[in-house]
């Protein structure tokens, strides 16, 4: 008989933290709703000789993100100001950790490294909804994995 997975198991999906790292100053960002962040293969095609199909060589990667938040910090947009009055760009680090307690995975932190934004909301209004939300898309250039999930009982 195959193992299958309890359904306890899944991660809560909002049961997470999420801190910024800013110039050695760290903010808890619990007014986030999601983030995501990717990481992505650069490939080149090789040709070989003897096949008529080209194979693909992994040659580096990039690193990049979305997130939606309420509308109630100025933090991010102060980083945006910044670089329009200055020019100086300003990296930071973004932590998440998930952790469910009914889920025998344990929890997971990633860091993602030298965070960047894209752009951002400088300002908004909306009559008609029920509260005010933000998306920030970013890039960065590094991570790390501190903390990782445990294997689920009959994966190895």
């Amino acid at each position: 008989m195959s193992q299958t997975m309890n359904a306890k198991d899944t991660v809560s999906a909002s049961l997470a933290e999420c801190f910024i790292t800013i110039e050695g100053n760290r903010y808890n960002f619990a007014q986030m709703i999601s983030l995501e962040a990717s990481f992505e293969k650069t490939k080149s095609k090789v040709p070989i000789l003897g096949k008529t199909g080209k194979g693909n060589k992994a040659t580096g990667w990039e690193g990049s993100g979305s997130a939606t938040m309420h509308y109630n910090q100025s933090i991010l947009r102060e980083l945006m100001y910044r670089y329009k009055q200055t020019g100086e760009d300003v990296y930071f680090d973004i932590q998440v950790t998930n952790e469910d307690p009914t889920s025998s995975v344990g929890r997971q932190t990633v860091i993602l490294k030298d965070a960047n934004l894209d752009g951002g909301i400088l300002t908004k209004f909306d009559a008609d909804a029920e509260y005010l939300d933000e998306d920030v898309d970013f890039t960065f250039e590094d991570f790390e994995i501190p903390e990782k999930f445990k294997l689920l009982k009959g994966m190895l």
